[in-house]
């Protein structure tokens, strides 16, 4: 009997110790989450991820680049270009770089760099503790060639690649075309070629696809701004990344389907965008208000999901949480208000609405024109002269909850409501 009761304790701790190894080879081991599904964009919510942020003493050499005009006038009072102020609490002592400004209290403001990969760290932190599916970098076109800035994009590439690996969220790269010459796009085509065959950025199992191939977005086409780079340059550089076997999103004008409002008439921009896997119509300013927020979803999404579907191509609609330029280019201080969120909420509910099976979030981190939704502070510095919004006294992370919620709703996790669900606690 005690050789049998031997045996069959032995037994099962042979069969526990199996499902321990079992566990401990599917769970996340520290610093690696459980990974986001990366072949499809559909039941996703991405935010738009800029990483220009640069700070004297950050390696780069580009001084307060997006924070201040010039590269080496301090950062304070009379020289500052963004609107909200990012809370960097969370950041270690070495990630926070001290400015001239101060908050009421006397404490020096401090901000952060793109460059520092903790910190890109933590922002994908905030990502998966908020359920943010995850970004498309930016990668603007016109600095490529550059080699200050080149080398800035390559470091915030390798940040984002590793934020992505730790948190289990995806990305793609997004090429912004403004600010392009004629004959321009050969630099995307040139740049591309060296991220996938040099980085091997496809490679990558955080990197995004959609019907079975990596996204690659390109933002610019089509807007009537008098841009110099041609439609038909454009058209040349989709049939590069489709033959590539890249899936194409395209970031187009909000008029894109009638041709009117911010798009250019033209009969080639119809041919264009037929040749694309996804549309996403650019929306920042073109409405003001919730209601302005639901009759566009309404009036314009979803006639425009219904062209896109007649020849088999996704919709991404844009929506954004609020607008604010004043230190970057004057005019009026909390343009669009952010209405405690209510304005994001009746754009994401919208879209859902419309039949949106994806939503892009612009975005993640943009202070300056204050339309980021991480963390930023309610305590912004003070002085005379000086000007900033703030979160209406929300918590610094409400809109990145609300932007999870949002991923939620997409999902049908959570029920559509006019209103925005009640928080609590803690995510």
């Amino acid at each position: 009997m005690l050789c049998r009761a031997l045996k069959i304790s032995w037994q099962r701790g042979l069969i526990m110790f199996r499902a321990f190894l079992l566990l401990a080879f599917l769970l996340p081991t520290p610093g690696q989450a459980a990974q986001m599904d990366p072949s499809t964009l559909h039941g996703k919510v991405m935010c738009g991820y800029q990483g220009w942020f640069n700070t004297p003493g950050d390696g780069m050499e580009l001084g307060w680049t997006h924070w201040g005009k010039g590269r080496r006038k301090e950062m304070g009072p009379g020289n500052v270009t963004v609107d909200l102020w990012p809370d960097v609490s969370d950041l270690d002592p070495a990630q926070r770089y001290q400015t001239a400004f101060r908050h009421a209290d006397g404490r020096v403001a401090e901000v952060f760099s793109s460059a520092d990969r903790k910190t890109v760290l933590k922002h994908f932190e905030w990502m998966e503790t908020y359920g943010i599916d995850g970004v498309f970098l930016q990668r603007f076109a016109n600095g490529i060639g550059r080699s200050d800035q080149m080398r800035h994009k390559n470091v915030v590439l390798e940040n984002v690649r590793k934020g992505a690996e730790r948190s289990g969220r995806v990305y793609a790269v997004m090429y912004d075309l403004s600010g392009l010459r004629e004959g321009g796009t050969q630099r995307v085509i040139n740049d591309w070629k060296r991220l996938k065959q040099d980085r091997k950025v496809t490679g990558d199992t955080t990197y995004l696809h959609h019907e079975g191939k990596p996204v690659v977005a390109v933002w610019g086409v089509g807007f009537n701004d008098d841009r110099k780079y041609t439609l038909k340059e454009c058209g040349a550089l989709i049939d590069f990344l489709k033959a590539d076997g890249c899936s194409v999103m395209l970031g187009v004008p909000t008029g894109w389907r009638e041709q009117d409002r911010d798009a250019v008439k033209d009969p080639q921009l119809h041919e264009i965008l037929r040749k694309a896997d996804v549309l996403s119509p650019w929306t920042i300013g073109r409405y003001r208000s919730p209601r302005q927020a639901s009759g566009h979803a309404e009036r314009v999404w979803s006639p425009d999901i219904e062209w896109c579907e007649s020849r088999q191509i996704d919709f991404l609609p844009v929506v954004f949480p609020g607008f604010s330029w004043f230190n970057l280019h004057g005019g009026e201080l909390n343009q669009i208000p952010r209405l405690k969120g209510d304005f994001l909420w009746s754009q994401l509910v919208g879209a859902k609405r419309s039949g949106a099976k994806m939503i892009y979030v612009a975005m993640f981190d943009e202070v300056d024109e204050g339309t980021a939704i991480f963390k930023c502070s309610n305590d912004p510095p003070s002085g005379e002269g000086v000007s900033f919004i703030d979160y209406e006294g929300l918590s610094t992370d409400h809109y990145l909850w609300l932007t999870g919620q949002g991923a939620r709703l997409l999902r049908d996790e959570i029920p559509v409501t006019d209103h925005q669900p009640a928080r609590k606690g803690k995510p």
